[in-house]
């Protein structure tokens, strides 16, 4: 397979020539979404070759049975499965007899499918030949709709070219499917009620043990050369599906075009009794907009994204099409219109992983939201957690923790856990480190305090009650240890003080004494409420405080470094330049015994640390400490080019972080680690869009003030992004000999630039 089949275009993820060996990776990479819904690529007409069918609809999940051979106290009850939905986007073509199948056709020419990134839609055009000598142009269109999130809508065109032809067009949706990703095969969806009303169709549908409702529908009109034939369809009925049959012979060289509306209603959003009445609303507002205004209406939503989330790169189409990929992806996921959604890993690309929410959003996507859209949208990802602190303590309370203590799930849908290897889900707890961080992150950057008296200062004190009662005294070491964890790095399980555990939750300790200091002298009300709620005493304080001031962090004499975890230097040290390349990637080819002694490190873990934590580091000792860990790092984690491209940029190793950058930016589109054809890497790409802005544009907050410390790669002519800062919108241009500055806002603005102070007045540029 050519892993390099993407064309480079400043605005569109493009492929020309049809290959059936890339077609599950294409329906990853051509994936839609809306933030509500989404689906991947898969053709709409018949496709007998292999696929990998999938479309989601955001919340709905379903508690697959963990499968294991042994069970533990705490262990979790169910693997949350992202559910593969009823299918809409059907539409079968049947020629002179014959059906329309890329996969069986005797000639493809001139196939060409695009993702148009800039408008919000998705596209495909080829000639066919089929068996019968018929040979037909084929184009399609398809978008699913911001604007009115319920309803997709797909433009589809056949042309005879070389005769009449007699053509059965049976547009359909369809709830018989399963799920790609299933540990036992059950059935996950009962269907309710098959009907048909007025041409259009409806499939409600529930899921099993969890019971969420849903309509899936369709509607969809016939045209010839533009004009509606005003045909009206057979309907045929099964107990899972609804077609709707046109038939109609067609001219040579005449164009039959379909528009076909669908989607779903689900009762996440109205009363279960109304989801046909909503989905009849929903499709009557839809079609009498029509297809062409729906589509207008699509471009206008995105222009107004990419006029805040845009981020330009002159004179490197690759690194320019790759950052657009990762942005447009992260809008078709989530757009922050509702606190009870987040985002997933694998978005609406894929089933891959389960659930909806990892450590991933506090530490990776949470900047990205509050720089590029209204602050209120990152305050929903962070309400998100509060919303689900008492499951955390349940949680918690079956590992044995007490007095309110909080581990918040590895993996969730709903606040439980639904991680089913143990390695994660019991000792991968420096989750419950990112999501304090992104509190203190949030208030840091956006200047809204709010946040913390109202909901914060509970999560941060649930928390830090589970890093005391985590962490033991060792009479060895006179310190507290916190041992049997799995770091940042999965390829190290059950370790005893990892140093970025361990330094998390002393930080985390630190940060919630002072944070309670703070709501105590300012938010009096709040404090009393809170404090009568959860009953901190200053004697528990005071323990909290034992643990966090006597916190062990293991170090190297020898090398001068902090120690990733106690028996990192008990490792053969062979560095990754000096493993034989057919070894790689390592987790393709090991076995889990061998990587789990070898010293190589999946991503970013000790340097995660001083990431986070960079200001309480000088750059001499982060370039050691760069130094020693990146060159056993293998960079097998989706998660791990963006942190070191970060850290390269300060160090001033410019070649280094572009490289970094652009594996980051093309890990999908270029398929780094060979696994794009199960869904594509939806939260790192928010680290794709950090390692610009606050690797190469060095945007930092300091002494509460944005801090920028420009640079740019040698191989780019140009560069430039927005951030909205405390509702004022900065635009930051850089080029080989400048950097321009300019605000979009009524009041004056200080920042600093390379250290120094520089004042930029509304709608002025400022030059340094």
């Amino acid at each position: 397979m050519n892993l390099d089949y993407i064309i480079p275009n400043n605005w569109s993820i493009l492929e020309e020539g049809f290959d059936p060996n890339q077609v599950k990776a294409s329906e990853s990479l051509f994936s839609i979404g809306n933030g509500a819904m989404g689906q991947r690529a898969n053709f709409e007409e018949h496709y007998s070759g292999p696929t990998f069918q999938g479309s989601y609809i955001a919340g709905v999940y379903y508690p697959d049975k963990t499968r294991v051979g042994w069970w533990k106290n705490g262990y979790p009850e169910y693997f949350a499965k992202v559910l593969n939905a009823p299918s809409w986007i059907g539409i079968d073509i049947n020629v002179n007899n014959e059906q329309l199948d890329l996969f069986a056709c005797k000639k493809v020419e001139n196939f060409r499918r695009e993702l148009n990134m800039k408008e919000g839609w998705l596209s495909r055009s080829f000639k066919i030949t089929l068996q019968n000598d018929i040979e037909l142009q084929v184009d399609t269109k398809r978008f699913l709709s911001l604007g009115l999130d319920e309803i997709g809508a797909i433009e589809y065109s056949v042309i005879p070219l070389n005769s009449d032809a007699d053509l059965i067009i049976t547009p359909y949706i369809d709830a018989g499917i399963t799920n790609e990703d299933s540990n036992w095969d059950d059935m996950f969806w009962n269907i309710s009620s098959v009907t048909v009303e007025n041409n259009q169709a409806f499939i409600e549908a529930q899921t099993m043990k969890t019971d969420f409702h849903t309509c899936t529908f369709m509607q969809s009109e016939c045209f010839v050369n533009n004009q509606n034939t005003g045909l009206e369809p057979q309907t045929i009925k099964t107990e899972t599906k609804i077609s709707f049959v046109y038939k109609l012979s067609v001219k040579q060289n005449e164009t039959f075009t379909i528009h076909k509306f669908g989607g779903y209603t689900v009762d996440r959003n109205h009363d279960k009794n109304e989801l046909v009445s909503a989905a009849k609303t929903t499709l009557n507002t839809a079609t009498t907009a029509g297809f062409t205004q729906l589509l207008e209406d699509q471009k206008q939503t995105w222009a107004q994204i990419w006029d805040m989330a845009d981020i330009t790169i002159e004179g490197d189409v690759k690194a320019q099409q790759g950052i657009r990929f990762n942005i447009f992806h992260l809008n078709q996921t989530y757009l922050g219109t509702d606190e009870t959604l987040n985002i997933g890993p694998k978005g609406f690309t894929g089933e891959k992983y389960g659930g909806s929410t990892y450590w991933d959003t506090e530490a990776y996507c949470i900047p990205f939201y509050m720089a590029t859209k209204d602050q209120s949208v990152a305050r929903k990802l962070l309400a998100y957690r509060h919303n689900h602190l008492q499951k955390a303590i349940e949680n918690a309370e079956k590992l044995g923790f007490t007095n309110g203590a909080a581990l918040y799930p590895m993996v969730t849908m709903n606040g439980e856990e639904c991680h089913n290897e143990w390695e994660i889900t019991f000792e991968e707890i420096h989750r419950n480190g990112a999501i304090a961080f992104a509190i203190f992150n949030y208030y840091r950057y956006t200047g809204d305090f709010s946040y913390i008296p109202e909901m914060g200062l509970e999560v941060l004190i649930g928390i830090a009650r589970f890093w005391h009662q985590r962490a033991n005294f060792s009479t060895q070491q006179n310190k507290y240890v916190i041992l049997g964890v799995t770091g940042p790095n999965e390829y190290e399980n059950n370790i005893n003080n990892n140093w970025y555990t361990n330094y998390i939750a002393k930080w985390c300790i630190d940060y919630t004494l002072e944070t309670i200091e703070k709501v105590k002298e300012g938010h009096s009300n709040d404090y009393s409420r809170i404090s009568g709620k959860t009953n901190i005493t200053q004697e528990e304080l005071a323990l909290w405080k034992e643990v966090a001031d006597n916190m062990y962090f293991p170090y190297s004499e020898e090398h001068n470094v902090f120690l990733q975890q106690d028996g990192f230097l008990d490792k053969e040290l062979i560095t990754v330049a000096d493993l034989d390349k057919s070894q790689r990637p390592i987790n393709q080819k090991w076995s889990w015994d061998r990587i789990l002694r070898s010293p190589y490190i999946k991503q970013a873990d000790l340097l995660q640390g001083m990431y986070f934590f960079e200001d309480q580091f000088t750059n001499e000792e982060l370039e050691r400490h760069f130094d020693f860990y990146e060159p056993f790092t293998v960079h097998e984690s989706s998660l791990s080019p963006c942190v070191h491209s970060i850290q390269a940029a300060k160090l001033d190793r410019m070649d280094q972080a572009y490289t970094f950058y652009l594996r980051t930016s093309r890990l999908d589109l270029d398929d780094y680690n060979h696994e794009v054809h199960e869904g594509l890497h939806i939260t790192s790409m928010a680290g794709t869009w950090m390692s610009i802005v606050e690797g190469f544009g060095g945007m930092r907050i300091k002494n509460d003030t944005l801090s920028f410390e420009p640079k740019i790669p040698s191989q780019w002519e140009g560069y430039s992004f927005k951030v909205n800062f405390r509702h004022q919108i900065i635009k930051v241009s850089v080029n080989q000999n400048e950097t321009q500055f300019e605000l979009e806002g009524d009041a004056d603005l200080e920042i600093l630039v390379n250290g120094k102070a520089v004042t930029i007045s509304s709608n002025n540029k400022v030059t340094v």
